[in-house]
């Protein structure tokens, strides 16, 4: 039975383990959205610790769908250069690096963001104005931003990109009810909120081939009254899986990725075994406060989960998987 230390190979990509350092904003970008040497150092330490995947934290695929100052941006051919750097520098210490894309649609902070959303709600229980809805027309133009942006991190040496639909970001405001009050083909039952995030999955798919990999993070279900619930998220992963996704990274929705009451080890779990019965035999991975090396190795023994995504344990503690190799052995 595989283990926490047990390689997988997606795609044509061998995975060293199952051990993923999930997206997690460090908010120090150029003003420009340029890497730093901060970054660097951040990812760099934590792959040669042993952890097998480093998803770069969320990226912007136009500098108005910034969700906030200091983030880092993938937009235009400025940036290259540095995710180049951090690419190479996350590989060469023998960590599979994936850069997340994401355009923060009505969520977004600072000047000259744009506050255009999927419907014209706002996020409930957040202090945002309502934006105004993407037009057809314009949706289609940001399609072909986030195509732009998967192009460009896979020609600096990403092994691929990960489509941000969850915590209330643009993607995620479609597929919830609670904010998508469309009337349109991109609003309504669960297969129009959920188009556009499709379109955006197929023509990234489309532009980067066999080899490339595409990951996506499903805001599952919004743990708010009247929102997405588990049943349709699940449907929709194997809508998703569908459409060329590699993996399905589960976490929460418009209550973001530590909902209220989600307190203990492994909150997101039961969200993602149910995904996991929609899409097997595609992998999934959870993240969710695990922190304890022998509870993700057992998540993997189990067969519950695929990949576990180790966040904020890892924020503590850059050499964490080291440790967890020393607890758990390498028991392939």
């Amino acid at each position: 039975m595989p283990g926490l230390f047990s390689p997988m190979n997606i795609r044509n990509t061998e995975i060293p383990n199952r051990i993923v350092m999930p997206p997690m904003a460090t908010s120090e970008a150029t003003e420009a959205g340029e890497v730093t040497e901060t970054h660097l150092e951040h990812y760099g330490v934590r792959a040669a610790s042993g952890v097998g995947t480093i998803i770069v934290e969320h990226t912007f695929v136009r500098f108005d769908g910034r969700a906030s100052e200091g983030q880092l941006g993938v937009h235009d051919d400025s940036t290259m250069d540095g995710l180049s750097r951090l690419a190479k520098t996350i590989r060469d210490a023998g960590a599979v690096a994936i850069l997340q894309i994401t355009h923060c649609g009505g969520t977004g902070i600072g000047d000259g963001v744009d506050m255009r959303g999927a419907g014209s709600r706002p996020v409930p229980g957040r202090n945002y104005p309502a934006p105004r809805p993407f037009s057809k027309e314009e949706l289609s133009a940001l399609a072909e931003d986030f195509v732009a942006a998967a192009r460009r991190a896979i020609a600096v040496g990403f092994d691929g990109v990960e489509i941000h639909g969850a915590h209330a970001y643009l993607l995620n405001q479609f597929l919830s009810p609670l904010c998508n009050d469309r009337t349109d083909e991109y609003g309504g039952d669960l297969e129009g909120r959920g188009r556009f995030p499709l379109e955006v999955v197929r023509a990234v798919r489309a532009e980067l081939g066999e080899n490339a990999l595409v990951y996506y993070r499903l805001g599952a279900e919004d743990s708010m009254p009247g929102g997405l619930t588990l049943e349709e998220g699940s449907v929709f992963a194997g809508q998703l899986v569908a459409e060329g996704v590699d993996l399905v990274d589960v976490s929460g929705g418009l209550g973001g990725s530590r909902p209220e009451g989600m307190k203990r080890e492994g909150y997101f779990v039961d969200a993602g075994v149910s995904v996991r019965g929609a899409i097997a035999p595609k992998p999934v991975m959870v993240a969710g406060g695990v922190i304890n090396a022998c509870t993700a190795d057992e998540l993997i023994r189990e067969d519950l989960i695929d990949f576990v995504g180790i966040g904020r344990a890892l924020l503590s503690d850059p050499f964490w998987a080291l440790k967890a190799k020393e607890r758990v052995g390498d028991l392939r």
